[in-house]
């Protein structure tokens, strides 16, 4: 048997990957999170299949549930939110398969980060205003950040910040980010990407704190912060130009 942890994305049902829904639809077993993940996705799985919500249960619980469908012989989905690849605890989840000799696949999914963009009808790297993309947390109530990778350090390069699981600490996330963005900068809030109930916080460093202070919002939602969020006159990319040279094979070479 096999384990594949499956990233069920970001919230809409419908936005599952063909691979992941195939898998899905496979699997005896089924484990997910269930304040995150959609129930309509668990009517893909096979009937009879074992449910078996991860959202009370610990690191230890959910290994022993996939090492017993292993024993039992079935394959398992292992559905994560948005993608699994970020902010998922996947990492110790395999460390753990690893041990017990228990094989496993992953099957990437749509990220909050790339669904919030959506929502906010934006490319996140725009040519000669920002090409870099930054995905971090802040620590609060989690695991401390490394040393370096808090936002005052961060902040310094300027770059297009996307803040996960930070909702409920705006204020100070704003605080942080102020002397190195300016209250000038765009900033924006998605909570509940993709799904019917998404809201869609737009404005600058200097509002965005009271904006989700009224809407409410204290947790699933990111926080961007960053110029190309603004970005207008900007120089179309080199990538479409009509200058640049191409190689038999349609390659750009100049």
């Amino acid at each position: 048997m096999t384990v594949y942890f499956i990233g069920a994305g970001p919230g809409a049902a419908d936005l599952i990957t063909v691979r992941g829904a195939r898998t899905l639809a496979s699997c005896r077993v089924c484990l997910y999170a269930g304040s995150l993940v959609p129930r309509e996705l668990l009517e893909s799985c096979p009937e009879g299949a074992r449910l078996v919500d991860t959202a009370r249960l610990t690191l230890d619980e959910i290994t022993e549930e996939l090492v017993r469908a292993h024993t039992e012989g079935h394959d398992v989905a292992r559905l994560h939110s948005g993608d699994p690849s970020v902010f998922s605890a996947m990492a110790e989840q395999m460390r753990r398969l690893d041990a017990a000799g228990v094989p496993y696949e992953v099957v990437p999914g749509v990220p909050a980060f790339a669904a919030a963009a959506a929502a906010l009808k934006r490319e996140l790297t725009v040519p000669t205003v920002g090409q870099t993309v930054i995905l971090t947390r802040i620590a609060r109530r989690a695991t401390a950040m490394p040393e370096g990778e808090d936002l005052a350090t961060l902040g310094r390069s300027g770059a297009l910040i996307v803040l996960h699981l930070a909702a409920g600490h705006t204020d100070s996330v704003v605080e942080e980010l102020l002397p190195h963005y300016g209250a000038d900068c765009p900033a924006a809030v998605v909570a509940f990407a993709s799904r019917a109930d998404e809201i869609v916080l737009r404005g600058t460093l200097g509002d965005i704190a009271e904006q989700v202070r009224a809407a409410g919002v204290v947790r699933t939602a990111v926080i961007l912060v960053g110029r190309t969020l603004g970005a207008e006159g900007f120089r179309d990319s080199f990538l479409y130009s009509a200058g640049r040279e191409r190689d038999e094979c349609g390659a750009t070479v100049g």
